[in-house]
């Protein structure tokens, strides 16, 4: 799970030009954002892969009659035995890597599945070459559930800079005037020099919120060209925050 989180801290994160290390985040909140993973297609061929080895008993439980439950132990035990197909096919797509994004992440479960088909060919295999199956089938596994996490973190940072003007919205009041350089930046104001804080910068959206530190972004931010500001909260600041504003529904 930790492995997971921090694949999709980091793809999101660097998005945005930041270090998801970096942060200062805890162990449990890298690991809560494994639970990203958990969607139904996720949960489908896990389900799958679970219950193929077991199919026929699971159809004798539900009172299938014999004849459904053998033809479905042949057709499971076919597969058992052409388990180098899939292996041989997950080793294919690993070649063809490039031409396969953005779905690599089937090369390694295909790899997986079949190893672990192989555990259920007839005959009798070696403790030791069970224990490298299904060491090396938990490897890719998790490699699998890696590239599938960096995956959803990038898609889910690219969905914040396309709404970027639904977060948070953050206004800096500062004493002196701040150097905040980059096109698109933030709209600078003048409030007059006997006012305590005398500069306003607002039109800035709050990406995340670390031991007083403001990671803002301006609105009409790029990915490839826009500013990631990094203001630290101190006595010569004051920061509000502000509901950002709602798209029309």
């Amino acid at each position: 799970m930790f492995y997971a989180g921090a694949m999709y801290n980091n793809a999101f994160y660097s998005y945005f030009r930041l270090q998801s290390f970096s942060l200062g985040l805890s162990f449990t909140e890298i690991a809560l954002k494994s639970l990203q993973l958990i969607t139904m297609p996720v949960l489908a061929v896990m389900t799958v892969m679970v219950i193929m080895p077991r199919l026929p008993q699971a159809l004798a439980s539900l009172g299938l009659s014999e004849r459904i439950t053998r033809s479905a132990q042949q057709v499971g035990t076919e597969i058992a035995r052409r388990h180098l197909l899939f292996v041989l096919a997950g080793l294919c797509l690993m070649a063809f890597w490039p031409y396969v994004q953005p779905f690599g992440w089937t090369a390694p479960v295909t790899v997986a599945f079949g190893l672990l088909m192989g555990l259920f060919t007839p005959g009798d295999q070696k403790p030791w070459q069970r224990g490298v199956s299904l060491t090396m089938a938990a490897l890719l596994l998790v490699w699998a559930a890696g590239m599938a996490a960096g995956q959803q973190g990038r898609a889910a940072a690219e969905r914040t800079a396309d709404h970027l003007v639904s977060r948070t919205a953050v206004v800096v009041l500062s004493t002196d005037r701040l150097s905040m350089p980059g096109s698109p930046g933030p709209l600078v104001e003048d409030l007059g020099k006997d006012q305590h804080y005398r500069y306003r910068y607002s039109q800035l959206r709050l990406l995340v919120q670390r031991d007083q530190r403001y990671y803002a972004l301006p609105l009409g931010w790029h990915h490839h060209t826009g500013p990631t500001y990094v203001i630290v909260d101190d006595d010569n600041l004051r920061i509000e925050l502000y509901p950002g504003t709602q798209p029309p529904r």
